[in-house]
């Protein structure tokens, strides 16, 4: 680099904005990470205790391994006959439990947020909706609109600050133990988080063809049923795919509290200390969450295109 162009970047350097705010919130996010590691609740010097890295070689060497290799004289047939008995006992009635819970999750938090999204949008849910000028005078309709708009917007933070898991025990503690808990566990959370996501997106919506159609006549559902919802259909879908693959993680998660999915059986192989079985079990899910992430990869590039 020649001289001018080094003096040039020593300059700007110089000449660069000060905000000592960033510093110092970089200093004090710094001071609190090391403070957590020094934190005794983190056990970070029994994490690094001497006990524990030996047991991860018999962990690997032993654990690990397949109940019929163990013995080291394991023919392929016995070795065959365990992966097909433990995929068709826990494997695969697991995986489609989880596959069946996260779909009909996912169904109905779509339909709970699409039909709760326009009333907390802004530009919908107010006396005159896409017009230029939102305020009408008549005060009383506005305040209706509102109170409305603030309603439908605390339902969907109230459903989203409350994590699956609690929903989880509230619902296990009221329905009992089946797959409904899980299912409306998820179903509520994520129906606040696409309801948001969905009233967002009309409010950034080009409001243009709505207008047009307001200018025609055309009533409010018309407005949202011709012009709001095709254009914005395809960022929907791709919101609806996101949180699809979310709720086939946790619904796999949602199976250690009793609910039969494939986190009971992880659960009840770890619990009984078959961790060959164990692993495998989550071998399984890797590969549900792989196949069903590759499915909505190529929905959602699709989309993306169109």
């Amino acid at each position: 680099m020649n001289a001018p162009a080094q003096d040039r970047l020593e300059e700007l350097y110089r000449a660069r904005p000060r905000r000592w705010l960033h510093s110092i919130s970089v200093l004090i996010a710094l001071a609190l990470v090391a403070g957590s590691f020094a934190s005794p609740e983190l056990g970070l010097v029994e994490f690094i205790d001497e006990n524990a890295v030996s047991r991860l070689p018999h962990f690997l060497a032993r654990e690990c391994v397949p109940f019929p290799m163990r013995s080291g004289r394991a023919s392929f047939s016995e070795l065959r006959g365990w992966l097909h008995t433990l995929t068709e006992d826990k494997a695969a009635p697991g995986v489609l439990n989880t596959l069946a819970i996260t779909t009909v999750a996912s169904a109905l938090a779509a339909a709970l947020a699409f039909a709760l999204a326009p009333f907390a949008a802004r530009n919908f849910a107010t006396s005159r909706p896409f017009a230029l000028v939102f305020p009408d005078g008549r005060f009383f309709i506005r305040a209706v609109w509102r109170a409305l708009r603030v309603l439908v917007r605390a339902l969907f933070i109230l459903l989203r600050a409350v994590p699956e898991y609690l929903w989880a025990f509230l619902l296990l503690a009221i329905l009992g133990p089946s797959a409904w808990p899980a299912i409306l566990a998820l179903a509520l959370h994520n129906a606040g988080i696409l309801g948001r996501l969905g009233a967002e997106t009309l409010e950034n919506m080009d409001q243009a063809a709505p207008r047009s159609l307001r200018g025609l006549g055309a009533s409010r559902a018309q407005m949202l049923a011709f012009a709001a919802l095709p254009m914005t259909f395809n960022r929907a879908l791709l919101y609806f795919f996101e949180r699809f693959e979310t709720c086939l993680r946790e619904a796999t998660v949602l199976g250690m509290l009793g609910i039969v999915s494939l986190g009971y059986y992880i659960e009840e192989a770890r619990s009984r200390l078959y961790y060959d079985e164990m692993i495998f079990l989550v071998l399984s899910g890797m590969l549900l969450i792989l196949l069903v992430d590759l499915c909505s990869w190529v929905v959602r590039s699709r989309l993306r295109r169109a």
